[in-house]
């Protein structure tokens, strides 16, 4: 059974994803823009800096950093 997503913030998925080699590239007004370049290519995520974030746009990034990096999203779930 899958858990329930976390409150969490968008500093708190920032520090998430550098763990996997994104890099801010850019800030504007609240939303943060991270990349990440590997062999496979260039991938990219935009998190809003909000307190706290809506649950479709977490579970939203965490799919998506989970497809691109080959990680279940349960163990992202596990790491916030």
């Amino acid at each position: 059974m899958p858990h329930k997503l976390p409150q969490v913030s968008g500093q708190d998925i920032v520090k998430l994803v550098k763990r996997f080699g994104y890099v801010v590239v850019r800030q504007r007004g609240s939303h943060i823009h991270l990349q990440k370049n590997d062999v496979t290519g260039q991938h990219s995520i935009t998190v809003p800096n909000h307190h706290t974030l809506a649950k479709g746009t977490l579970d939203d990034i965490l799919n998506k950093i989970s497809l691109v990096n080959n990680i279940p999203k349960q163990d992202l779930i596990d790491l916030l």
